[in-house]
């Protein structure tokens, strides 16, 4: 009779598991790809070489400066009112770079030496946010008219401006830039006389 032979049963040909290949290494051991094999080392995975870039560089933080002591910061402020007052009387290095070149200290002597209706802008201006909280109606029917007459005068002022710089920067300064030059003008005659920085040098109805 014929017997069936046990599933486990093999003819000497059969083929063994792959773990009795390599009886001294691991069974399970994959082979390394050839970018592993260049770096000698696994590629990490993606999250973990995230959380490597989001560290931060060793030696770029910055260190908290030390508070500084009394004597320094009574010399620091010394030194801010020193260069203050040195930019009201017009010294060349406390200027800002706005208000630095003959252009603009021509432009500041013109508009300082005379007198400007525009000049009292910041007056009526303050009267006038005064006159908002009055509950009157005939005040705010008159705040309308006022405002458009203010604009239309610093316009006129402002055109009148230009035209004479235009032509004093022609006889006095010939060739230089006059980029600018007819806002920062304008600017400063809207400003209070006593409150102008640099300090005018000349006084209203003096030639320059």
């Amino acid at each position: 009779m014929f017997r069936r032979r046990s599933a486990g049963a093999t003819d000497g040909t059969a083929q063994d598991s792959p773990g009795a290949q390599s009886p001294d290494g691991p069974a399970d051991t994959k082979p390394r790809s050839p970018a592993e094999a260049a770096k000698g080392r696994p590629t990490p995975k993606r999250s973990v070489a995230e959380a490597k870039r989001r560290q931060p560089i060793a030696g770029s933080s910055r260190t908290a400066a030390a508070p500084r002591t009394k004597e320094e910061k009574a010399k620091a402020r010394t030194n801010r009112a020193g260069k203050y007052e040195a930019m009201r009387r017009g010294e060349a290095w406390a200027l800002n770079p706005r208000d630095r070149g003959p252009a603009r200290a021509l432009a500041r002597d013109f508009v300082d030496s005379k007198r400007r209706v525009s000049e009292y802008y910041m007056y009526i201006l303050v009267l006038l946010l005064a006159a908002v909280f009055v509950r009157s109606t005939t005040t705010q029917a008159i705040i309308s008219p006022v405002v458009l007459l203010l604009i239309l005068i610093i316009i006129v002022d402002g055109l009148m401006i230009r035209r004479s710089l235009q032509r004093l920067m022609a006889e006095r300064l010939p060739g230089e830039s006059t980029r600018g030059l007819t806002m920062y003008a304008v600017m400063r005659a809207l400003q209070i006389r006593r409150f102008r920085v640099p300090n005018p040098r000349v006084h209203p109805g003096d030639k320059i």
